[in-house]
């Protein structure tokens, strides 16, 4: 044989590597997803006033066959049980809205307003509303001072645009502030402003209040997928609704000691220089309260890619969420936000059913993954359990990487030379 011929036997040919198969998307109830979501945002919570949607949730939450609690106020901690009961993990989302109150009775019969939460007087013009009086419910418009051109003209587009320049408009006769105390309207009432909602078969979602009860309706659906599976946790969760995180109180009250991780689901801003998208999910690395933990954000990041779920980052300078206000009452455990996208937050709203199932599906694969840190049984521990730069106790998060020592200068150059 030559040795043309010897070399020509000994090659081998280099073998294909096998693709792996991509995971294969969660099946979410989509119908019940979009129905619980419909049901939510017909019933008016502006914070303050959430008893009714607080007994709605519950009954969703019997329906569901899910144990709760209900704080003095109405916060409400529902349970997904687990092999371990502690430390475990929860998942919050708000359940009150944008609305307002009554700040005065006007002479001209009508109503003077103050907004709940932070949202602009243009997005209440023209809004049709309940006003919650002591003794009966009335309906109503909100309406700039200036509401009709065929009277002022060219004013009506030159009137400042803030809430001293809005009124409410009572679908009654009321021509004066006698007439207005004869109907019961008093200083307070409350003021629930209609959602709008409609949804497009090409799976945009339009409404106020999306922000965040599209949230609160891809946990419910979450927590559906678990219980229709029957999936066992391996730790226990908790879904936590808060009832004032409109107006910055959020999670202060609804936390007990053994919560060692905490995942915000909230709205993810779409608008030019943003990140966030109306299509999948948006992981927040920092909002204006600060960044979010580093170990459980990129957890979370990564079992996007595990599970091929859509995502993408952001940053939100104008924004806070439940978990601030979770953080600021003294809990130390380690926080995170998901997001669904939604263009004009705070108005009046669009995000798109691919986003909320997105959200599902990593809730969903969340639950079913090891606390990040598992070790870290007590608030206060050694340094022995303390973790080293992204390495977790969860396998798929832990990256080659050590402590950086980029600052510390190289070891010859602290000591001397031997001679």
């Amino acid at each position: 044989m030559s040795k043309a011929k010897e070399t020509e036997k000994t090659v081998e040919k280099p073998v294909a590597k096998e693709k792996k198969p991509k995971p294969a998307p969660l099946l979410i109830d989509e119908v019940y997803l979009q129905q619980t979501l419909l049901k939510l945002l017909s019933i008016h919570s502006p914070s303050g006033y959430t008893d009714p949607i607080v007994r709605e949730l519950c009954h969703e939450l019997d329906a569901l066959g899910l144990k709760y609690e209900l704080t003095r106020r109405g916060a409400v901690r529902a349970t997904l049980p687990g092999r371990a009961y502690s430390p475990d993990r929860a998942i919050v989302g708000h359940v009150d809205t944008l609305g307002a109150m009554v700040k005065g009775l006007k002479d001209n019969g009508r109503l003077r307003l103050v907004p709940l939460g932070t949202w602009s007087s243009r997005f209440a013009e023209g809004a049709r509303v309940s006003i919650y009086t002591d003794k009966t419910v009335y309906r109503g418009t909100i309406l700039p001072l200036k509401a009709s051109g065929h009277v002022y003209n060219e004013e009506v587009d030159t009137q400042p645009s803030d809430w001293e320049h809005v009124e409410l408009r009572l679908d009654q006769d009321s021509a004066s502030a006698a007439d207005l105390k004869e109907l019961g309207c008093q200083i307070g009432d409350f003021v629930g402003i209609d959602s709008g909602a409609e949804f497009l078969t090409n799976g945009y979602l339009n409404s106020r209040h999306l922000d965040d009860k599209a949230g609160v309706a891809a946990m419910l659906a979450a927590a559906k997928y678990i219980k229709d599976h029957n999936i066992e946790l391996p730790v226990e969760c908790h879904l936590l609704f808060t009832i004032s995180e409109e107006v910055g109180s959020g999670a202060s009250a609804i936390l007990h000691g053994d919560v060692a991780e905490l995942v915000s689901i909230d709205n993810g801003t779409c608008a030019p220089g943003q990140n966030s998208s109306e299509k999948g999910a948006t992981i927040a690395m920092a909002d204006s309260s600060g960044p979010f933990d580093y170990h459980l954000t990129h957890h979370l990041l990564n079992l996007c890619k595990k599970n091929a779920i859509e995502h993408q980052r952001d940053i939100f300078k104008y924004y806070r969420c439940d978990s601030a206000s979770a953080l600021e009452a003294g809990n130390d455990i380690r926080t995170a936000l998901v997001t669904f996208g939604l263009d004009a937050s705070h108005g009046y709203e669009r995000t798109h059913i691919s986003s909320l199932i997105s959200v599902t599906q990593l809730i969903i694969a969340y639950v079913q993954s090891h606390l990040v840190y598992k070790r870290q049984k007590k608030s206060l521990t050694s340094i022995k359990d303390f973790p080293q730069v992204k390495v977790t106790d969860v396998e798929l998060t832990q990256l080659e990487q050590t402590e950086s020592t980029a600052q510390v200068p190289p070891p010859e150059r602290l000591a001397p030379k031997a001679k």
